[in-house]
């Protein structure tokens, strides 16, 4: 997508977690410029270093620099670690984050105009709240442990799911399957929003200086995410589930004159509509080997019906994948030891499977046969 705006013309520009990785960036064909960033220093591990200093000499002279790496990734495991993830206030002020620093580095492209006479294509890579949870102090006080609430499930939820359906990263939180710990729920849920909320922060920056640079009535903005994360729902922790909670994912599109501010829609949106939707905003011809449809239809009338049947998601398990289809109604998911089946209508939350009811054999064989359709039309366009 970058790079065909940059093809046609447009100033492009990458800041922050766009592509997984930097191995993966795409580098100068897709990007005028691309760059990311890292935290500044840990306090705990600037404390730690002067001490090591002190005593040894230079983190960076002959053999010091190895002992200081290993000393160093000790001091911080417990705000950095992955397994189990850091989830705690940094220290560290909201500039001296790589998302603070990704946010100020698109507000200064805008107020530089780096973009010279060109339409601008900007792509603002914001991390959090992936793991570890880490955000600055200020942000933890607002939501004190105490006062935070979350719907609790029966300890034999799992006893009606395919066993393929579980993610098993629950077990680097420190969690049993079927089993609650209160007190480390409430500690991550929190260090989660407190994530949230220093991100929302860091956006506003850029709409702050949008605005300020007259260009809030002519910049169409797309805020979405890569997926959903379980917050001890279904006793599951993190991504890479087919359920609502892992798969849907926040989404919000402005288009000045278009959209209206507050409005919503029930259609079904998929992350491949995002490319067609700007290129025809943009005017653009859109290239025939996309997949997705354009969601202009959507935004000039967010209630019009029909614009798509069901969104389509596949997540990996090991070799094996577990697919859904779901409609405004109904998620159907197919895992290779079962089935799901959900009335998304009724308020379970995804918790009362459908599947094995005989009276919902009718819709159950309507749902597979028509997983079973876009299964096909997508290994149709899969390229070989």
């Amino acid at each position: 997508m970058p790079q065909f705006f940059k093809q046609n013309g447009y100033w492009t520009a990458s800041v922050g977690k766009v592509f997984h990785s930097p191995k993966h960036e795409h580098g100068d064909k897709a990007w005028d410029v691309f760059q990311r960033f890292e935290n500044d220093e840990l306090p705990v591990v600037a404390k730690a270093r002067k001490e090591f200093e002190a005593k040894h000499g230079s983190v960076e002279e002959g053999k010091n620099a190895r002992k200081w790496k290993l000393l160093k990734k000790q001091v911080a495991a417990k705000l950095n670690a992955q397994t189990p993830p850091g989830h705690r206030p940094s220290g560290l002020t909201d500039e001296q984050h790589k998302d603070g620093k990704n946010a100020r580095q698109v507000v200064n492209w805008l107020k530089d105009k780096s973009y010279g006479d060109k339409p601008f294509f900007i792509s603002l890579g914001i991390q959090k709240p992936h793991v570890p949870f880490l955000a600055p102090d200020k942000y933890f006080d607002m939501y004190p442990r105490e006062k935070i609430t979350f719907h609790r499930d029966p300890p034999n939820l799992w006893e009606t799911l395919p066993s393929r359906a579980i993610s098993g990263r629950y077990k680097a939180f420190g969690f049993e399957l079927g089993k609650e710990n209160l007190p480390r729920r409430r500690k991550y849920m929190q260090a989660y929003h407190a994530c949230v909320t220093f991100i929302d922060t860091q956006i506003g920056l850029v709409v702050s200086q949008l605005k300020e640079q007259g260009l809030w009535d002519n910049t169409v903005i797309i805020f979405t995410s890569d997926h959903g994360y379980h917050l001890g729902d279904h006793f599951l922790w993190g991504k890479v589930t087919l359920f609502d909670i892992g798969a849907r994912v926040p989404f919000i599109v402005r288009v000045p004159g278009m959209t209206k501010a507050g409005s919503r829609s029930g259609a079904m949106v998929e992350l491949i509509d995002v490319f067609p939707t700007f290129t025809e905003l943009s005017g653009l011809t859109t290239p025939a080997h996309l997949q997705g449809k354009s969601l202009v239809p959507v935004l000039k009338n967010p209630e019009r019906p029909g614009f798509k049947d069901f969104a389509y998601s596949v997540v990996r398990r090991g070799q094996a994948l577990g697919y859904a289809i779901r409609n405004q109604q109904w998620r159907y998911g197919k895992w290779p030891d079962g089935e799901e089946l959900y009335n998304l209508t009724n308020g379970s939350q995804e918790k009362n499977n459908l599947a094995r009811n005989f009276d919902q054999k009718l819709r159950l064989n309507e749902l597979r046969n028509l997983l079973k359709a876009k299964r096909t039309e997508a290994a149709s366009k899969r390229k070989p």
